[in-house]
């Protein structure tokens, strides 16, 4: 498979692997052990051991690691039960992949990652002024996310409430096309979905707008803090969706979800995610950041047709937040801090992290990296001209340490589905949302302490 290719399944497969494991972070009941896919056999005297994706790197990349690093290269399919019965062992690996804009605060709060800063401090390659500000999701003060030590470091990155369309599609519909600079407001965007959905027989036949392409409850958070407000307390200790803000987010989510304009937690994309359906024709509006650029750009039908446009705001306060930040942590416990270290710095400086700016997926986790993204093509050109103008735009949107935001997302899938169906009002709604989360959060602080 080429490079391409895997890093477009990358991101996807991790992500839904992660809400696969919904709820087990919080408890660890049994579930599918992890496949080890096997050690190194030219590397030196210690082993160094990752948590990742299985095919995170091949073969060849694999004795390249042992050879640069002078280490025996050991990796663990990434499986979160796993994870967890290691970090209660005190015999975690060495480097785990994870999710940023949503591990962070779980993991740091408990005290189970390592403090980066005196690694950044030494390094000759990775420098803390040198990193992009949505590394900041990778940090955490022991209260609130985006500030304080470093934890992890992004691979790369994306404002994810950015949106993809098909031009064609729009002049189709005779619309006019979204501006490259002002933001739409969510109404107007929910009204354009609306205008470029077509039916046949009753079912729809081309999605005028994926809005929850990374999830309902980021969404949500985003919508909020737009509107003026935060959906959780200072204290991340609860959510509030009765607050106007967040009542004003959850009934633009419920109107887009009545209308059946796109996939929803009641009529799901049965393609899995929006790269094969807006491929195929039938999908308007998509929303996903720059990343998602590379799954149009080896298509030069598409690439021809698709814009990308500035993310939409539902009230006066521009926010354009980062919801992965996928990349690596290495846990307090583990024993080959300074070869981890190493690797960091091969991944995230070397080789590996030029590749990934060539490729075109997503933004450098380094700035200095920024201006190698390829400007190439009209739809690289477009994209990055774009991109650049959100910039300024982007701010971290804490999550609380006291559950894992897969677990909160699990509470809206419950909920919503037979609310939307029913018609029940967004009060009554956010009442059930209110109860059933913050009694979850509770319980994450109880055993937090």
């Amino acid at each position: 498979m080429p490079v391409s290719a895997r890093a477009s399944l990358d991101r996807r497969r991790f992500l839904a692997a992660s809400a696969g494991a919904a709820l087990t972070a919080a408890a660890l009941p049994g579930c599918a052990a992890s496949v080890d896919s096997g050690g190194g056999s030219g590397g030196g005297g210690k082993t160094l051991t990752v948590m990742t994706l299985t095919d995170e790197w091949d073969a060849k990349t694999k004795r390249s690691i042992e050879k640069t690093l002078n280490v025996t290269l050991r990796v663990i399919t990434y499986d979160v039960t796993k994870l967890n019965a290691m970090l209660a062992g005190k015999n975690p690996p060495d480097v785990v992949r994870g999710i940023g804009a949503t591990d962070t605060p779980y993991f740091a709060v408990r005290g189970l990652m390592t403090d980066l800063d005196p690694y950044l401090a030494k390094s000759e390659v990775l420098k803390a002024s040198d990193l992009a500000p949505a590394n900041d999701v990778w940090r955490f003060d022991g209260r609130k996310q985006g500030a304080g030590p470093r934890y992890g470091l992004a691979r790369d990155y994306s404002q994810d409430c950015l949106f993809w369309y098909r031009a064609d599609l729009f002049e189709e519909a005779g619309l006019d096309l979204p501006s490259e600079t002002e933001p739409l407001s969510c109404d107007e965007w929910l009204d354009l979905g609306k205008r470029l959905t077509t039916r046949r027989l009753g079912k729809v036949k081309v999605y005028g707008l994926n809005a929850t392409g990374m999830g309902v409850f980021s969404q949500l958070m985003w919508m909020t803090a737009s509107a003026g407000g935060s959906l959780f307390a200072h204290d991340m200790a609860s959510v509030d969706f009765s607050s106007p803000e967040a009542r004003k987010a959850l009934t633009w989510y419920l109107d887009y979800a009545r209308a059946d304009i796109g996939p929803n937690l009641v009529n799901p994309n049965p393609d899995g995610w929006d790269g094969p359906t807006y491929q195929a024709n039938r999908m308007a509006m998509s929303c996903n950041g720059h990343w998602f650029g590379g799954t149009i750009a080896g298509d030069a039908r598409l690439a021809k047709v698709s814009r990308l446009a500035p993310a939409p705001q539902l009230g006066g306060h521009r926010v354009s937040p980062c919801f992965g930040g996928t990349g690596f942590w290495i846990p307090k416990d583990a024993k080959n801090k300074d070869a981890a270290w190493k690797l960091f710095e091969w991944y995230f400086a070397g080789r590996p992290a030029k590749d990934r700016v060539d490729y075109g997926w997503g933004m450098p986790s380094l700035n200095s990296l920024r201006t190698e993204l390829p400007v190439d093509t009209p739809l690289q050109k477009q994209a990055y001209a774009v991109q650049e103008k959100e910039l300024p735009y982007f701010s971290v949107l804490p999550v609380s340490p006291y559950a894992q935001t897969d677990a909160l997302n699990a509470v809206l899938s419950k909920v919503l589905p037979g609310a939307i169906k029913s018609g029940t009002s967004a009060g009554k709604i956010a009442d059930a949302l209110n109860s059933r989360m913050n009694q979850q959060l509770a319980r994450g602080k109880e055993l937090v302490g």
